[in-house]
């Protein structure tokens, strides 16, 4: 029974991916509640790496975190298929300013739309934070295929506490994945 579990969360997940990948022509540019995403990610690899590597340097760890490292969280945001709802434990907290970017992606394919978040210390010679929509700069960040070197557009900005969080599910296992806003987080019950 449970191999059949596997196997069928297996086959849907390449499904799943590309249905929460795609943004309809009635969705805004700028959500109006910056707790759900959508990324625009069609025809783009949406593989993130298993382990998201370490903060970037010059990041500021913040000094009184509403959940510090280690604090056991449940994830409001929707960045990615089976994020939203799972559990996960804080592994960083930061504080900086974070960005939502639309960039087309250096490995070719389709643009992508609204992504969240990349951080001000992941942007080329990004001057003083906090940039202004519409800013072009040029993203160092690799939280996926073809994104580091791609020329982006500032679409919005946050300068809420950021995280890493370290998820372990059934659908994802992601060690220091980059990043969620606080106001994506609940606590664990």
């Amino acid at each position: 029974m449970k191999r059949a579990r596997a196997l069928s969360t297996l086959l849907l997940l390449p499904v799943l991916a590309l249905g929460a990948c795609s943004q309809s022509a009635d969705e805004p540019s700028e959500p109006e509640n910056t707790t759900s995403e959508s990324s625009g990610h069609e025809g783009h690899d949406m593989q993130h790496p298993e382990d998201g590597g370490p903060p970037p340097e010059g990041i500021a760890e913040a000094a009184e975190p509403t959940y510090p490292v280690g604090a056991e969280v449940v994830l409001a945001a929707d960045h990615m298929p089976g994020m939203e709802g799972a559990p996960a434990t804080v592994s960083g907290a930061f504080d900086t300013t974070a960005y939502a970017v639309s960039y087309t992606p250096t490995t070719g394919g389709e643009p992508v739309t609204g992504h969240r978040w990349v951080v001000h210390e992941e942007l080329a010679d990004p001057g003083q934070a906090p940039l202004e929509d519409g800013t072009e700069v040029v993203l160092e960040a690799e939280h996926m295929s073809g994104m580091k070197g791609a020329e982006a557009t500032i679409d919005y900005s946050t300068e809420e506490t950021v995280y890493m969080v370290d998820i372990d599910t059934e659908e994802m296992t992601m060690t220091n994945h980059k990043w969620v806003t606080e106001s994506e987080l609940r606590p664990a019950e």
